[in-house]
């Protein structure tokens, strides 16, 4: 009940305002949300300063803020997300070179597109199974509020991603043998227990890795692709891909895992304040047994 007062009263009003209010009222959350109720700050502050231990203090709170000026945006956007358009998303996210994805198509494979939660992924999810060949596929975790589990995905879902629990992915790929797809990893979220943890050192400090898309790759003998989402300007957004390897079985254990990885730290340090840091991506230690993996040469493969 309180979850439907919740989506009644405050998201669709809300996703109803012109972008020049919304923007408005992010400026106003971003006080509220940094400058009183303080969110999160002492979790983005430990890892803005162990991920960039030789930058000065005044660097690191420049960051800071222009990371929550950010949240607040990407808040705003993803309320706006419930009642936008698809021309108001293919002018705010645009794809930039779907011919890498394509040629894949064109060639009768299924592929992985691998990336992180860095720029807007909320729009991302509405604006991409329509620019691309593929049907687009992304792996989510359900939400524990049934009714807003089902809002939310309806909304990413509108215009024609497909999503999917982790459980549900085998079955689809079995339901659907002759549709091609392109299956979406979020690859920087800590891993649960549970999964088959990949650590190495990430951002100067030891991570646990998911090592799914890699193990999903491999496989079903997907090609896979990064796909980074760049911020141009305030509510514009562009999103590139980039071939990792067209053959993941030619690759060393790990490769393809440490090449992603990489590729979104480069990423992070070119625009840190992008990066979703008031995650505690960092809250495991590395157990005993389990090992460091050495780093990889891409010239290698």
């Amino acid at each position: 009940m309180l979850s439907m007062l919740l989506y009644y009263l405050v998201i669709l009003p809300i996703s109803y305002l012109p972008f020049g209010l919304l923007y408005r009222l992010s400026d106003v959350l971003y006080l509220v949300l940094y400058g009183v109720f303080k969110y999160r700050r002492s979790v983005v502050a430990q890892n803005l300063e162990r991920s960039f231990p030789e930058k000065s203090d005044e660097e690191l709170l420049e960051i800071e803020q222009k990371f929550y000026r950010h949240l607040c945006d990407l808040v705003i956007e993803g309320l706006k997300g419930f009642n936008t358009t698809y021309a108001q998303v293919q002018k705010r996210m645009k794809i930039m070179n779907p011919e890498v994805i394509d040629r894949y198509f064109d060639q009768g494979k299924s592929v992985v597109i691998v990336g992180g939660h860095y720029g807007n992924w909320e729009w991302l999810a509405l604006a991409i199974d329509k620019s691309i060949k593929h049907k687009t596929v992304a792996l989510y975790t359900p939400l524990q509020d049934k009714y807003m589990d089902g809002k939310v995905r309806t909304s990413r879902s509108k215009y024609g991603l497909f999503m999917l629990s982790i459980a549900q992915i085998r079955e689809n790929l079995a339901s659907s043998k002759n549709e091609l797809t392109a299956t979406i990893f979020g690859s920087d979220q800590a891993p649960s227990r549970k999964q088959r943890a990949y650590w190495m050192t990430f951002l100067n400090q030891e991570t646990p890795v998911q090592f799914g898309a890699e193990k999903f790759a491999k496989e079903y003998d997907m090609p896979v692709v990064y796909g980074i989402i760049q911020k141009v300007k305030r509510g514009h957004f562009e999103f590139s891909l980039f071939d990792i390897t067209a053959s993941p079985n030619e690759t060393e254990y790990g490769w393809i895992t440490q090449t992603h990885t990489r590729m979104l730290e480069d990423t992070i340090r070119r625009q840190p304040e992008y990066w979703l840091w008031s995650h505690k991506r960092w809250k495991r230690s590395r157990p005993e047994g389990d090992e460091l993996q050495k780093p990889l040469d891409a010239r290698d493969q």
